[in-house]
């Protein structure tokens, strides 16, 4: 055979290039379960972060296992709710059924349209509620856990997370616990505009203490994560403002 020709070269070519295919195929076939699995438990773990269970830092030591047996003992109802505030369907708490962040981004699209949208709620047994949020940041997609408290508006946790956040500025919103520790105790103003803010300057003062309020201070130096992220809260808080409305009113 004469392996200068074109031919040969097409042929040899297409041959490797369809076995390395086959290969990556089969590798990433292999592992897509382990993949899930691993995906499930950070979701999970930012959701117990979120709620005050634990930091990020422990979770990892745990390992996934750990991680979803704690769920499993803690969490007391998870569902989804449409954009009226009712419950669509349970999600099995079990198999520690929650959403992937392709869910959560499909999801978005819906919630930008306004409408067709069902939302994970996942209650907790000492009152807790945790919902996510999802939206885009400056260079890809950010998304987090705001936990609230049973009033249905005081934040009692959150935690957020990135793609490819620049580091030092807008990815403090995963890697700077002061950041989300602003969150603690501030509000979600459900029915009104905006429903949360991140603003520069944040919340007033008066001497020298922060004001129970909507609002926390950006990100120096972030300016489009802080917006983006702000944008992210603004639209899914507004999504759930339906649900967070008719259970508190449900409680009182």
């Amino acid at each position: 055979m004469n392996t200068n020709n074109n031919l040969y070269t097409v042929v040899y070519t297409t041959i490797i290039v369809v076995i390395v295919a086959a290969v990556l195929a089969f590798v990433s076939q292999s592992l897509k379960s382990r993949q899930d699995a691993n995906e499930k438990a950070e979701t999970i773990s930012q959701m117990l972060t979120a709620g005050g269970f634990g930091n990020k830092a422990e979770f990892q030591a745990m390992g996934n296992a750990k991680v979803l047996e704690t769920y499993g003992n803690e969490v007391e109802a998870a569902f989804t709710v449409d954009a009226a505030g009712a419950k669509v369907a349970d999600l099995d708490i079990a198999a520690r059924e929650v959403f992937s962040r392709s869910q959560l981004k499909a999801q978005n699209y819906k919630v930008k349209a306004g409408e067709g949208y069902a939302l994970p709620v996942f209650i907790f047994k000492n009152g807790i509620t945790v919902v996510p949020v999802y939206g885009a940041g400056l260079w890809g997609p950010v998304w987090g856990y705001i936990a609230f408290e049973q009033d249905g508006k005081t934040i009692h946790g959150a935690y957020f997370d990135h793609e490819s956040e620049t580091a030092g500025l807008g990815a403090r919103i995963k890697d700077d616990p002061a950041f989300q520790a602003e969150f603690v105790g501030e509000q979600a103003w459900f029915g009104e505009s905006p429903v949360f803010a991140i603003v520069k300057g944040g919340a007033p003062a008066e001497d020298g203490k922060s004001l129970v309020d909507n609002k926390i201070d950006a990100i120096t130096g972030a300016t489009m994560t802080s917006q983006g992220l702000d944008a992210a809260i603004n639209a899914w808080l507004g999504a759930y403002a339906a649900y967070f409305g008719t259970a508190k009113a449900v409680e009182e």
